[in-house]
């Protein structure tokens, strides 16, 4: 195989997990214009058409799918033996921009930040906060963190929490002085304390589950916030329910600053997983960081 080849082909799989000529050339330093003449001769050369294009979209034929999945899987298998080198000679250094909410932030990052920087001094982590559901790999990111149902197609995703649980929670004079909670039907008496996602505007449902029903509750209340640490001092200062993670309120449950109810309908879900593009060569920062925040890491 050419050397123009193997970059036609690299071009090629770029094109596929991008659905973009514009993006793909952009990651790989080329004109959109550029990288259509090397896919049309690329097609040429193999006499076959291997992606459909409109103004719109690009997708893969049905020979380009094919080649897709034959190629992927050995591109992995050459950039693991340059990784395989490379991390053999060289300590980890360079620069990790992960994506993430502010309960992965607080759960999964702020117990490992100090650790990570005495074991790796030469990693220098940029975390960006951010609880909507940006495309991180389009927006330059090496890297997100989503609850697992959130986690992009086609990603590699890693396990960094264990399965989480929801938490519906007041303070104890809120509660006292509003009537008892049996079903989640029972919020439309309460003051609930809102979520809004910042990039799409919408709402926050709670969610429920028991004995086979499931319900997604659109609540009502005085306070709409986008800050979920807003929203727990708000709910321990008495100004209505929060839905929020156990485990980010598992303080305040203790010291009896918060109740919790509806404890039977609080169902637990995935959890957080790390998750970056399988395609991309992973940098030794990036593997050093997937490492120690694995579940199961001391």
């Amino acid at each position: 195989m050419r050397g123009s080849d193997f970059s036609a082909l690299s071009a090629f799989v770029m094109i596929v997990q991008e659905r973009s000529f514009r993006r793909a050339a952009a990651r790989i330093g080329l004109s959109p214009s550029a990288l259509s003449r090397t896919i049309r001769d690329l097609e040429e050369r193999l006499g076959a058409r291997l992606l459909n294009r409109t103004t719109r979209s690009v997708a893969p034929t049905e020979a380009g799918r094919d080649l897709y999945d034959r190629l992927v899987p050995a591109f992995n298998d050459i950039d693991g033996a340059i990784e395989v080198v490379r991390t053999a000679s060289h300590r980890p250094s360079g620069t990790v921009r992960l994506n993430l909410p502010k309960l992965a932030a607080d759960l999964v990052l702020a117990p490992a930040l100090g650790r990570f920087a005495r074991s790796y001094p030469d990693v220098h982590l940029e975390l960006v906060i951010d609880d909507g559901l940006t495309n991180v790999i389009a927006a330059g990111f090496d890297a997100g963190i989503r609850p697992g149902e959130r986690v992009e197609r086609d990603m590699v995703a890693v396990r960094v929490t264990p399965d989480l649980r929801t938490a519906i929670v007041g303070s104890p004079d809120y509660l006292t002085s509003r009537p008892p909670l049996h079903t989640p039907r029972d919020l439309k008496d309460h003051n609930c304390i809102n979520y809004r996602f910042a990039a799409s505007g919408a709402l926050f449902r709670w969610p429920f589950a028991r004995n086979g029903e499931a319900l997604d509750v659109v609540v009502e209340g005085p306070l709409t916030l986008n800050d979920t640490d807003l929203i727990r001092a708000a709910a321990v200062n008495g100004a209505g329910l929060a839905c929020t993670l156990e485990g980010s309120v598992a303080d305040d449950l203790a010291a009896g600053r918060l109740v919790r109810v509806l404890e039977d309908w609080c169902q637990s879900f995935p959890g957080f997983f790390l998750y970056y593009p399988g395609r991309r060569q992973m940098q030794p920062a990036l593997r050093v960081l997937i490492d120690a925040l694995r579940v199961g890491k001391a």
